[in-house]
């Protein structure tokens, strides 16, 4: 056993999560800290008898003191060890690249180097180290994504709040190679996107969505192979347009987008035009979702298909209630709009939500809307965003598939 390393020992009976190999150690399951680590070095984790639990990353500021690298005592974390466990996570996503050259490369715990994301934007990578023991070792890390990847572009956006948590600033600067442009083209199925990885959503984009933007095009030419016409659609934050020009795409033949960002519908605009849909009866509402959905409540518009695809409504359980209360509101509105047989794509990326709190939430809508629904499918991210079984905490992005049934026995 390697000695040089300092020691974290849990309280008794604190370590059953680590022997079903969760990987965070919560400052209330901490006994004792043997040594002087400093923010980021690695630790041996072991419970109160010595047994070997795990190397971690300390983080002393944080409520989650240690994240896991390895449940391997025979492990060595070092600069040799990320560079593995980078290139595995970028090969196991090249399946992807025949459909698109927007991919999310390394996704945090489901990689084994958890608090980092890395996506990838044609050439450019942008990077998220959002712990302390990714940011300890951010050039190394920098290094084997130029190898793995043969690009030299990397963006950091290492702006997320969770940096704030980790006691550590917030940093948005050029990693490797140069400033980005303004805007990176990406393609997605056939479909252009601008992307803006300075100032945009997460690292610019909603990468997750791939497969879900995708059952919507299916679900839109599918439509119009049945009823001989294109559908009625309304897409809520629609950001800049995914779901809104998959729609198009697919052959609708009205998609309303809503979104309160100014600027994000531009650049929605500016993507329906680079893939010659800025024709194709596309409206773009700037409008506050909740009372734009009352509004077409009270006008009795009616839709064939509805998109909810809010923001983070609860970031962390402290806001459970309340954002249970605002998915109630925009669901049991949206519900509202459909016609009979209509369709109902709504999602939470908020990870204090879990996937079952989220379907309740959607019931309760679906019972004071007065109507009757089928759920269809569970719908989550796509496979670049695994979550390890025994981490489930990295699923935070929950959707689901609604067929409106009519008011029905509802009454």
């Amino acid at each position: 056993m390697n000695t040089n390393f300092p020691v974290l020992t849990l309280k008794p009976h604190k370590e059953r999560a680590l022997l079903r190999r969760h990987p965070w150690v919560y400052a209330t399951g901490v006994a004792s800290v043997k040594g002087k680590p400093k923010s980021g070095d690695t630790i041996r984790i072991q419970d109160n008898k010595g047994n070997f639990l795990a190397w971690g990353a300390y983080s002393p500021e944080a409520t989650l003191r240690a994240r896991c690298w390895s449940f391997n005592e025979n492990d060595v974390i070092d600069e040799n060890w990320f560079k593995k466990k980078v290139f595995e996570a970028v090969r196991a996503r090249d399946n992807l690249r025949n459909r698109t050259d927007a991919i999310r490369l390394i996704f945090g715990e489901a990689d084994y180097l958890p608090g980092l994301i890395v996506d990838q934007y044609a050439n450019q990578l942008v990077t998220q180290f959002q712990s302390a023991g990714v940011e300890k070792w951010r050039k190394e890390i920098a290094k084997a994504l130029i190898e793995a990847t043969g690009s030299n572009q990397i963006y950091d956006r290492s702006d997320a709040a969770t940096r704030v948590r980790e006691g550590l600033p917030e940093r948005k600067e050029v990693l490797e190679g140069v400033e980005p442009p303004e805007e990176i083209e990406i393609v997605e199925d056939g479909i252009k996107y601008g992307v803006d990885v300075r100032s945009g959503h997460k690292t610019g984009f909603y990468v997750d969505q791939r497969d879900n933007r995708a059952l919507a095009r299916e679900l839109a030419a599918n439509f119009k192979k049945v009823h001989g016409r294109g559908m009625r659609a309304l897409n809520c934050f629609c950001y800049t347009g995914g779901f809104s020009l998959a729609l198009a795409k697919g052959g609708a033949e009205e998609v309303i987008s809503i979104d309160s960002s100014a600027d994000a519908l531009f650049l929605a605009q500016e993507n329906a035009k680079r893939n010659n849909l800025d024709g194709h009866n596309m409206k773009w509402i700037e409008a506050n979702v909740f009372e734009k959905l009352r509004e077409f409540r009270d006008a009795g518009e009616k839709f064939d298909l509805v998109i909810l695809d809010p923001p983070k409504f609860a970031s962390s359980h402290h806001h459970v209630d309340k954002a249970a209360r605002a998915y109630k509101d925009i669901n049991l509105n949206g519900l509202r709009l459909l016609n009979e047989g209509g369709r109902l794509l709504t999602f939470s990326c908020s990870g204090a939500i879990d996937v079952d709190l989220f379907q309740k939430i959607v019931a309760g809508a679906v019972f004071d809307a007065k109507t009757d629904a089928w759920m269809v499918s569970r719908l989550g991210a796509g496979t670049d965003h695994p979550f390890l079984m025994t981490h489930p905490e990295g699923e935070y992005l929950k959707g689901l598939h609604l067929i409106s049934r009519g008011s029905g026995s509802a009454g």
